[in-house]
């Protein structure tokens, strides 16, 4: 009798989000661990290296001029105060010009902040707060509305291949759009169900992203004089917005053809950022289908208790029993509003209507979606006890679970 209240390891079932958040809160937590590891072994030894030769350094420059320590260390702390404040010795271009300010502000709305340029006065960091605030999210929301529509894209051109394979096995009929072939408003080989694969759409995007970082890298590499790999470095470091400042681009006060490599240089970032953002949606959504696949793995029953270790998640909408649920073409989409309450069945996939036809705003899809969430979990009558285990989500999470075909790692 105690089995049907608690679980026989003393706790009841857990809730499915709960659980796959804490085990991807502990993900993270190792994966800081073993990064920082890395990193301090490759990096300290250069670290102390580089920090005994310039006490060297230091103590033959200060004895061989025959100057006092504490009076060399002020100038030399002047000197950072004065490199802070954007001025150098290597005759860089000014950095608050109307040209250097722009790109400046461009640094800040999409979040990738290099470092080299900072504002010192206290208006200047004032503004700054409440014009990150608006441009920030502005430009989010142009992220999202950008993988949106690339999503449609490469649904569309991936449908156009699965198609085209289907009709030269003969598995599909030679025109899937004539009324004649459906019955009920389903095709027998109808195609209304089909989503991208997730991993299509992620080694697109892995090809786009490295073409997009090569042809810039040969581009920064003839032009600021680096290093070919040090260029891929700062693609990828400017693209993902991490942003050190360690190495930026068009930071010389003159180029030859300024204006065209500027242009370039802005149209290189803008991509970038549009094409990696999108590959980091795409990369969390397979995250979630490993946690999902380890929450599978974890959830065998107990030896003395029958019950699952997990509870499905709250905002999960049940499929109905096969009288309930609608009838999907290539021409139709519709649902019953008295059946489901005007929610899409969790079970069901998109149309090809979803992808051609406009898109709500993202804005709207997260008001849906926090809605759904608020509400808790609803189940219809008659519904099985299998649920959609990538369904939900909020904001480009959402948009990726709501576009891309979620199947299991282990299929």
């Amino acid at each position: 009798m105690a089995c049907r209240n608690a679980c026989c390891c003393g706790f009841g079932p857990v809730n499915e989000d709960n659980a796959r958040f804490v085990m991807l809160a502990l993900l993270i937590i190792i994966y800081l661990l073993c990064g920082a590891a890395v990193f301090s072994a490759l990096e300290h030894p250069k670290e102390k290296q580089a920090k005994e030769k310039w006490a060297q350094r230091f103590e033959q420059f200060s004895q061989r001029h025959n100057l006092n320590k504490s009076d060399l260390e002020k100038f030399l702390r002047h000197y950072e105060e004065a490199n802070v404040a954007g001025i150098r010795v290597d005759m860089l271009r000014p950095r608050w010009d109307f040209t250097g300010a722009f790109y400046f502000a461009g640094t800040v709305v999409s979040t990738i902040g290099f470092g080299m340029t900072t504002p010192a006065t206290v208006g200047g960091k004032i503004f700054l707060i409440f014009y990150g605030l608006i441009g920030c999210a502005a430009t989010i929301l142009f992220f999202n509305l950008f993988l949106e529509r690339i999503i449609i894209v490469l649904a569309y051109v991936l449908k156009s291949f699965h198609e085209l394979q289907r009709r030269r096995k003969g598995m599909a009929p030679q025109d899937s759009r004539n009324p004649a072939t459906l019955v009920r408003g389903v095709a027998s080989d109808s195609l209304a169900g089909w989503k991208p694969s997730v991993y299509c759409v992620m080694l697109i995007l892995c090809v786009a992203a490295i073409a997009i970082s090569c042809c810039a890298s040969a581009m920064y590499s003839a032009v600021e004089g680096w290093a070919y790999l040090d260029s891929l470095y700062f693609c990828f470091v400017a693209f993902s917005t991490i942003g050190f400042g360690d190495m930026v681009s068009s930071q010389r006060a003159a180029y030859s053809s300024q204006m065209a490599y500027r242009l370039g240089n802005f149209l290189f970032i803008l991509m970038g950022v549009c094409c990696i953002y999108s590959l980091f949606n795409v990369i969390s959504i397979i995250i979630k289908q490993v946690l999902n696949w380890l929450l599978r793995k974890m959830e065998g029953p107990c030896r003395h208790c029958p019950r699952k270790a997990f509870r499905p998640r709250r905002n999960a909408v049940m499929p109905g029993n096969p009288r309930m649920r609608r009838n999907i073409s290539i021409d139709t989409d519709a649902v019953n509003d008295s059946e489901t309450d005007g929610r899409r069945m969790s079970g069901e996939m998109i149309s090809m209507r979803d992808f051609l036809a406009a898109n709500k705003v993202n804005l709207a899809i997260m008001q849906k979606q926090l809605s759904e969430t608020a509400n808790g979990h609803i189940c219809l009558p008659g519904s099985s006890s299998r649920h959609n285990e990538f369904s939900g989500g909020v904001g480009a999470l959402g948009i990726m679970n709501n576009r891309l075909a979620e199947t299991s790692v282990d299929r």
